[in-house]
């Protein structure tokens, strides 16, 4: 890979030339990708093309020293091409100012958790807990939200130099391109246009713009199951009675977690399809007999999550809550179990449970990286949960329906005329009206 792989847009009837810059994650790579309807790589050195290639979360730091390396080639396509203006997510501080070509950021969690994430920088109400399980509640917001700060990221606790950088840069950027749409979150929309400091459009759910069988079956990478046997099994069970289990492409939990919820869905009694990424033998976790008995799929590696969501036998996702899983499942009207692991993940668990009231928690409630810090989840509380998620009852039929009235807002957005389709126009128009320095 090289410079050249940073992908320039050309839309000819606006006269618009774009680059789009992603940070090399799937979470972020896959909706910017969705957004410039192309494919773009990192340009990243030979190992660490993307988070996925990092053995340990360690190495993180090595990624983002190499994320610097991409500056200088930069500079060089932006000299030699000079377009409009550049698309870059937030990980990337140097380019805020190349060369005078304005910026915007393209964020990769939505408005929710960008103003809860800046309430918490600016006003640090957790700093009142006297312990790190003690909730507080986040001031200035439409709806009481209550968190801990054992469910916090990191950065909250320790801002490091690059997180510094990236916030100093996104301060003298050109505006923001979030991928939500107006009516998943419109209070906190409104609170981001109004108070966050700088232009903000909303345009998403951008996976729905690529919402073809075709471009949903590859979206994000080539399947570890052929995507035909995953449409014939999905094929042969009841509408809305299996459950999708998927932590995101970085979700890793030990041997004894995996057991755990292996033995949990068996015994939900509901179908299922688990994606799991482990590098050793799947028998090390599945109990003797998994496989004979047949009542659920599991996928080790990359699985066309878009096409099986929007399967109508899916009823019910268990999520990481990563804001792109989460905006998946909501766009597809699916209510959802929230199993948050790291970074934005707790807070976005909070808009799925509390503010949407589309989900349960099953009680993840440390933030953290790395699995072996984790409190293992009980076999019954995975059952459990699935159970009360999937099953009748007024609570769970008011969250279906709530589910299926976002699902079908999500859609409109995107149609001529809804909120994020009026908003890339808009977008386009500012743009084309900016001038190079």
């Amino acid at each position: 890979m090289g410079a050249d792989s940073i992908l320039p847009l050309q839309t000819p009837a606006m006269g618009v030339h774009i680059f789009f810059l992603p940070f090399p994650a799937p979470g972020h790579m896959i909706p910017m990708v969705d957004l410039a309807c192309a494919s773009a790589d990192s340009g990243l050195p030979e190992g660490f093309e993307n988070l996925l290639a990092l053995p340990t979360p360690d190495f993180t730091p090595k990624l983002y020293a190499a994320i610097d390396l991409l500056q200088r080639p930069f500079v060089d396509l932006i000299r030699r091409h000079r377009p409009h203006c550049v698309v870059s997510d937030l990980q990337f501080p140097w380019a805020s100012d190349v060369l005078g070509v304005p910026r915007f950021v393209f964020h990769g969690t939505g408005c929710f958790p960008h103003i809860v994430l800046s309430t918490l920088t600016l006003l640090a109400p957790q700093k009142v807990a006297s312990r790190d399980n003690e909730p507080f509640a986040v001031p200035g917001l439409p709806h009481n939200v209550e968190l801990t700060r054992s469910r916090l990221p990191g950065i909250l606790i320790a801002p490091d130099e690059s997180l510094i950088r990236m916030h100093e840069a996104y301060g003298k950027s050109d505006g923001a391109v979030m991928n939500s749409f107006y009516d998943l979150e419109p209070g906190y929309a409104d609170l981001m246009k109004r108070c966050g400091g700088m232009e903000a459009w909303l345009v998403g759910p951008v996976s729905v713009y690529n919402a073809d069988i075709k471009h949903k079956a590859v979206r994000g990478g080539s399947a570890s199951v052929r995507y035909n046997d995953i449409l014939n099994w999905l094929d042969g069970k009841k509408e809305r009675s299996v459950i999708y289990v998927c932590f995101g492409s970085l979700g890793r939990f030990t041997v004894s977690q995996l057991r755990e919820i292996a033995l949990g869905l068996e015994n939900s009694e509901h179908p299922f399809i688990w994606v799991v990424r482990y590098h050793g033998d799947l028998s090390e976790f599945l109990p003797a007999g998994f496989g004979e008995r047949k009542k659920g799929m599991v996928i080790n590696g990359w699985a066309p999550q878009l096409a099986i969501l929007s399967h109508g036998s899916v009823g019910g996702f268990v999520t990481h809550c990563g804001w792109n899983s989460l905006l998946e499942g909501a766009s597809v009207g699916v209510p959802m179990i929230t199993w948050p692991l790291f970074a934005e993940q707790f807070i976005n668990e909070k808009l799925i449970v509390d503010v949407l009231r589309i989900g349960i928690a099953i009680g993840s409630d440390k933030c953290c990286n790395y699995a072996e810090e984790r409190a293992v989840v009980a076999a019954e509380e995975v059952r459990k949960a699935v159970g009360e998620l999937m099953g009748g009852g007024k609570e769970a039929e008011g969250r279906r329906a709530r589910a299926r009235e976002i699902g079908q807002k999500a859609k409109r957005a995107v149609e001529e005329g809804g909120s994020s389709y009026n908003e890339i126009g808009s977008l386009i128009e500012h743009m084309r009206g900016l001038k190079m320095s």
